[in-house]
């Protein structure tokens, strides 16, 4: 697994993501390093913290969310979705990049989200709400599975975020991360409905107790 290799930055996302500097052979990447055994984990260029430190939290659960965009990959039937999830897929590695990046880095933007992809995300929503059935209603979570697992990520997203916002109340954090996730979230939720529409699947309103 590495990073899109047009960038110029082929291999070097995926040992940020996953919080180890891994020993690298002229063939291969050595997958164990036996460097967390004692529940630290490395961020990138060296910084050692624990591995429920915060910003590891918030990269993991940006991960957590790459893993299921990949499952939602596997089950959804629209060509153009999975073309959209193979995309962010890519740039949730760069996000996890930005976090694993210590605070005394943040000046170096080599690996920044910036404002033009939070800005593509909304170009994207626009186009495929275009195609889609007005919404009056609150929607349940559901529908096809491929949709029904857009539901669920657009969830652990939203977790995602919370966790970069929390991390921010004590370190520094690339602000630009938390606007791209808040509008990820949106764009999964567009992007579940488009998914049951296009499969015939119908989405169920949510109905108000009477009683």
């Amino acid at each position: 697994m590495t990073s899109r290799p047009e960038n110029g930055r082929q291999g070097r996302l995926l040992p940020l993501v996953w919080g180890f500097v891994p020993e690298q052979t002229e063939d291969q990447m050595k997958i164990y390093t036996k460097t967390g055994d004692s529940g630290e984990t490395g961020l990138f260029r060296g910084s050692r913290v624990a591995k429920h430190d915060p910003r590891v939290e918030a990269y993991g659960n940006v991960d957590e969310c790459n893993a299921l965009a990949g499952l939602c990959l596997c089950h959804v039937e629209s060509e153009k979705i999975r073309t959209i999830l193979t995309a962010l897929q890519h740039e949730l590695f760069e996000i996890g990049a930005d976090l694993a990046t210590p605070e005394q880095q943040q000046n170096d933007s080599s690996l920044r989200i910036n404002a033009a992809m939070t800005h593509r995300l909304e170009q994207i929503i626009d186009d495929v709400e275009t195609d889609l059935l007005a919404l009056h209603q609150f929607i349940l979570p559901g529908g096809s599975y491929g949709g029904a697992l857009l539901h669920y990520v657009r969830t652990v997203c939203r977790r995602a975020e919370r966790s970069v916002t929390r991390l921010a109340e004590s370190q520094k954090v690339n602000p630009e991360i938390i606007r791209y996730l808040n509008r990820l979230s949106d764009l999964f939720f567009v992007l579940a409905r488009a998914e049951n529409q296009n499969s015939g699947s119908a989405e169920t309103t949510w109905t108000k107790r009477t009683t």
